[in-house]
């Protein structure tokens, strides 16, 4: 080989490396850019992301957003601001009993187990109307949704009649449907709705089942549990028969047998 072709030979190998080494650093710039750029795209992507929780978590919950309703959907056979005011009875009746109850109160579920016929009973005779008033602060307690969920289902039953709310009440606090306090079935509609499927006003009917799964007495519930907590009443049960105290004679405890029930509104009825 002259020593020509070896010099031609050598600048052609060197003219090829440095195209090789061009071509390789415009492979690894266009690696950089395309890593740089979705590095961005994923900061960007968890700005986003951090913006919507953040968006997200200073939502109210839609119990809250219940309780600040400005326009309150009230069910039938109610009266007074936003219907917070359920009166149930026989208009002649001359005295009514304030009934204050939570619907996963343990201790409301003996009082409706064991008093809860009679004053169906004398209401329907015309003894003395009640007055219903409902509270939510276990739900408060245990961070639970239960006793507003069925304290909206109630709403939904009254909005059937007064009778299918007192059966719909009985059945909520029945052994065979009232769960453990901290055991938080009534935030389940379908559960609601199973233990409606009891009452036979309620078995099957479509208004009162679009009422509870769509929430349309939610904001009703809460004006209510906020007419409970601005009522003074500290505890469920709590009876009072013309703003008095209703209790077993030399205490402050609701009667919670029909024996017990019977003497106190005997003397509350005189009273």
């Amino acid at each position: 080989m002259s020593a020509r072709n070896s010099q031609n030979n050598k600048a052609a190998a060197r003219e090829r490396l440095r195209v090789e080494r061009e071509r390789q650093a415009k492979k690894d710039r266009a690696r950089r850019q395309l890593v740089v750029g979705v590095s961005a795209v994923a900061v960007l992507a968890a700005a986003g992301g951090i913006g919507y929780a953040v968006v997200q978590s200073n939502k109210p919950s839609a119990w809250e957003a219940a309780a600040d309703a400005k326009t309150v959907s009230a069910p039938k056979n109610t009266t007074g601001t936003n219907g917070t005011t359920v009166v149930i009875g026989k208009e002649s009746a001359k005295k009514t009993l304030e009934l204050y109850e939570d619907s996963r109160c343990p201790v409301c579920a003996t009082f409706e187990q064991g008093v809860g016929a009679t004053v169906e009973k004398d209401v329907a005779a015309g003894k003395y109307k009640i007055k219903y008033v409902g509270a939510t602060f276990i739900d408060n307690a245990t961070a639970g949704e239960g006793s507003k969920n069925a304290l909206s289902a109630l709403g939904a039953a009254l909005n059937v009649s007064p009778e299918a709310f007192l059966t719909y009440k009985s059945a909520l606090y029945s052994t065979d449907f009232h769960p453990e306090e901290n055991d938080d079935k009534f935030a389940k509609d379908s559960y609601l709705l199973k233990v409606a499927d009891s009452v036979p006003a309620l078995k099957g009917n479509a208004e009162f089942k679009k009422n509870v799964e769509e929430g349309t007495f939610d904001a009703w519930a809460m004006k209510m549990s906020k007419a409970f907590d601005d009522s003074g009443v500290t505890g469920t049960p709590t009876l009072k028969m013309d703003g008095k105290p209703v209790t077993v004679a030399g205490s402050e405890n609701p009667p919670l047998t029909a024996a017990e029930f019977e003497t106190a509104i005997a003397a509350a009825l005189k009273a």
